[in-house]
């Protein structure tokens, strides 16, 4: 089972001029921190700095525990889309399986 999340949701025609939607997912992945100890004075000192700079701009924090990977874009049409019976939203989380010639999505809770 794998996590995904929707990047980018587009509309799109077809070769035939049948409308539909792009929808690119992304791998969704935390990574898990660790701590590293620094082996001279001067890597200390850089890697506090850093602690110190992360935690008055918290965003660069986020950043790195963060981690996504293309996974999967799939080009649907109305049709096609209604018949996944999936509604996917940007940002939200899925869990995708692949088993035995299927792929199957879920919204993860």
């Amino acid at each position: 089972m794998t996590r995904v999340r929707v990047q980018k949701i587009e509309s799109i025609r077809d070769p035939e001029g049948n409308l539909g939607k792009r929808i690119e997912l992304i791998e969704d992945r935390v990574i898990p921190r660790f701590a590293v100890r620094p082996a001279t004075e001067e890597a200390r000192m850089v890697q506090e700095v850093m602690k110190t700079v992360q935690q008055q701009i918290p965003i660069l924090a986020a950043q790195r525990t963060q981690f996504t990977l293309p996974k999967m874009i799939l080009f649907l049409t109305e049709n096609e889309y209604e018949k996944l019976g999936i509604d996917f939203d940007v940002n939200h989380i899925y869990e995708l399986e692949l088993s035995g010639q299927s792929i199957r999505f879920k919204r993860a809770p």
